[in-house]
């Protein structure tokens, strides 16, 4: 990243001349670090709250605003000097520190380091390059493993307009809106190949070449590598392909995924960094190991068996999905059109080709999944729970016919959330108090977690409360935002500005407006529900954000039902939608809300990680058990809907879950919330903010999750010494 700014020889009140002030700024904000830096953070945001907000929260904005002198005078106005100079040795002590866990348990991976490929990367609100949970999973993937000095290079796409911005109009509908990214507004500067030009990759069709120059981000101690299509050489169509994340027809689907599988392997060829282990995150990125094959092929002379059975020992994939709709499908057709030319190098058939993507090989109807190819090219695959794998495992055992279910090779590393993205200021404060010195470098020990009996309870409760008022402001700020937008009377405008209590239960739900999420599900009984929410002694109200895919229309619909409930007179003061749901809103949510609420159609939801992101500010979870919270509630650590069983009519297991929430509220929920001592606490609420503290938060980190992988998938399949995969 650079930014054209004349130099200046004014000296700052620390002798360094404004010039090199601005530059450590600058340096600041080139690396991601920041993202989860809470000193760097507070110290962007003090140069200049409005426009911090105005930018997204985004540095390199920020500064584009300011010349040296004029940052030289506001640090001077706010004493920032010495924040600046602390900040930006912390990030130098930080890339230097060579006393990681990686350095003693992934020593094998320093040289060929892993190649982790998605197709979404959610790092922060201000790179709109990520859709959801996948993108923020992989966001987490990266930092835990610059935190945890695992070498790592990740592989993904630059969308030009990212995933859309959602607008709700005065009806509850929902509306896409596309902005295009501003490139210079990114930490990013082109990559370089060994000659230090910029590289560009070509990646060869039946109709045609497309191109893909190389961005580079840097993300703490490990590095982002992302392909762009929007060059010279290629066609306007083509120009468009990785405009938009998960937008457009079959056709340019399978053109994103040959850009970011085939031209991800170019592009770190042409870099000159050869992985020891590529990691595919879901299938979208399955068509690069065909290109690793081929290389090895040509450079050492191997057959196409012998190339397969090497790569596929240093490959590792990952399935995200229990849902058969959610595996991207192709016709051959159209897999042929774009995999021909890889195809006549690899020295294969037509047919053999389509076999590799197909379930039974000799099937000429079936499509083409890039699941399959995922799991054929591969020696190392899990699930992202432990549900999930037994849920995998027979999803797809027929790909192994000769083994029994229970041996099909695919494992579960349960998904984990990067901790210091996720934790509030308020609550790491109070965790520094109390917590061993050392707590944030052991995050992964049991014994640091608990430690949170140790909190005086009233402290714990008073923290939450602070973070809760704060969330309750920021949905206040959002509602009368959208009423303004709307022209809505001064009145309506006025009681948005004041919705919601501080003092009263909340629950929050957000994820994507998916069928199976069944968002709605809490107002399956309307009259339930208002007894519940209305109660005059012991009222709740409910918060919802997500967004559903521009094709979803049942999505759309679950969206304006739960929007319009603020005409209705039993629910306008007490459910709240809130609009365009991104990483900046989920990090207020999770930080403030009472419970966080979840409840999928039981084994549909992979893992989830929003729930995760609850425990470490002091929310508890209410969920199915599904996914990871199936692994994890033990009757004290938070609360659950149903038994862990599912009915196989849909509109039964509806019926079921719902009237669990329901009785759960009444029963539970509501009682143990509102029940306090003569000092105003809820000490059986604050007891399970506690016990789900202590028995999650070790368990549920990216940390944990990064070393599972080590352990379990990279190590071993990069020669190191071989451990078993959960199962």
């Amino acid at each position: 990243m650079s930014i054209a700014i004349p130099e200046s020889s004014t000296l700052t009140r620390d002798g360094l001349t404004s010039q090199e002030l601005y530059d450590k700024c600058v340096s600041i904000a080139s690396n991601l670090w920041w993202v989860w830096s809470p000193d760097a953070i507070e110290l962007f945001r003090d140069i200049d709250p409005v426009l911090w907000r105005q930018f997204d929260h985004n540095p390199v904005r920020l500064l584009r605003e300011f010349t040296p002198a004029e940052l030289d005078n506001r640090a001077s106005q706010l004493a920032l000097y010495s924040r600046i100079n602390q900040c930006y040795r912390l990030l130098k002590e930080y890339l230097a520190d060579k006393r990681t866990w990686g350095a003693n348990n992934a020593g094998v991976l320093g040289a060929r380091p892993v190649a982790f490929f998605s197709a979404e990367f959610g790092i922060h609100e201000s790179m709109p390059i990520y859709s959801g949970g996948l993108g923020v999973l992989s966001g987490d993937h990266m930092k835990s493993a610059s935190d945890l000095g695992v070498p790592m290079v990740g592989v993904g796409l630059l969308y030009g307009q990212g995933y859309f911005r959602q607008l709700l109009d005065k009806n509850g509908i929902q509306d896409e809106a596309y902005v295009d990214t501003d490139r210079q507004a990114i930490a990013m500067c082109p990559a370089l190949d060994v000659d230090h030009q910029p590289v560009q990759v070509g990646i060869e069709t039946r109709v045609g070449t497309i191109f893909a120059k190389v961005w580079q981000l840097d993300i703490g101690r490990v590095r982002l590598y992302l392909l762009d299509c929007d060059v010279d050489g290629n066609s306007d169509d083509d120009r468009k392909l990785t405009s938009r994340l998960y937008g457009g027809d079959e056709r340019t689907k399978i053109r994103q995924e040959l850009v970011l599988g085939v031209g991800g392997v170019r592009a770190l060829n042409a870099l000159g960094i050869t992985p020891g282990i590529f990691h595919l995150n879901e299938g979208h990125s399955a068509f690069g190991p065909l290109e690793v094959i081929r290389h090895r092929m040509e450079e050492d002379g191997l057959s196409f068996e012998n190339a397969v059975r090497d790569v596929a020992q240093q490959t590792v994939f990952t399935t995200h999905t229990p849902i058969a709709s959610g595996h991207d499908r192709f016709n051959c057709e159209l897999v042929e059109e774009h995999l021909g030319p890889l195809r006549d190098a690899l020295e294969i058939s037509y047919e053999q080709m389509m076999g590799l993507g197909r379930v039974d090989p000799q099937n000429k109807s079936e499509l083409f999944c890039m699941t399959v190819i995922g799991l054929k090219l591969s020696r190392k695959a899990n699930a992202v729970s432990q549900l999930h794998g037994h849920v995998s495992r027979r999803m797809w055992s027929s790909l192994w016919p000769w083994r029994v279910e229970e041996e099909v090779p695919i494992g579960h590393i349960t998904n984990g959330v990067h901790v210091p993205s996720w934790l509030s200021v308020q609550m790491r404060r109070l965790y520094d108090r109390y917590f061993s010195q050392d707590w944030m470098s052991r995050m992964g020990e049991p014994d640091i977690w608990s430690e949170i009996y140790n909190v005086d309870p009233g402290e714990l409760w008073e923290t939450h409360n602070i973070l809760k008022t704060q969330m309750i402001r920021f949905v206040r700020q959002r509602v009368s935002a959208l009423s303004r937008r709307h022209q809505e009377e001064d009145k309506a405008i006025e009681k948005a500005r004041k919705i919601l209590d501080p003092n009263v239960l909340t629950l929050g739900f957000a994820a994507r407006f998916e069928t199976y999420q069944r968002a709605s599900l809490i107002f399956r009984d309307f009259d339930r529900i208002d007894q519940i929410v209305n109660n005059s002694q012991r009222p709740v109200q409910l918060i919802f954000a997500g967004k559903a895919h521009p094709k979803n229309e049942s999505g759309k619909q679950f969206i304006q039902s739960i929007s319009n409930l603020r005409h209705d007179p039993r629910f306008r003061d007490s459910v709240v939608f809130i609009e365009d749901y991104d990483i900046n809103v989920c990090r207020h949510l999770i930080w403030g809300v009472d419970v966080w609420l979840n409840n999928p159609r039981r084994p549909m939801d992979a893992s989830g990680t929003s729930g995760q992101k609850v425990i470490y500010n002091g929310g508890l979870n209410f969920s199915v058990l599904d996914g990871w919270w199936s692994e994890a509630f033990n009757g004290t650590n938070g609360f659950a809907i149903g038994n862990g069983t599912q009915h196989v009519d849909d509109d039964v297991a509806d019926d079921r879950d719902a009237l669990s929430i329901y009785e759960t509220l009444e029963k539970k929920i509501v009682p143990s919330y509102y029940l306090r001592d003569s000092d105003g606490l809820p000490n059986d609420w604050i007891n399970r903010m506690m016990n789900s503290i202590a028995t999650l938060a070790w368990r549920f980190s990216s940390h944990r999750m990064i070393m599972d992988y080590t352990r379990e998938c990279y190590v071993p399949a990069a020669g190191g010494k071989s451990c078993e995969m959960n199962f």
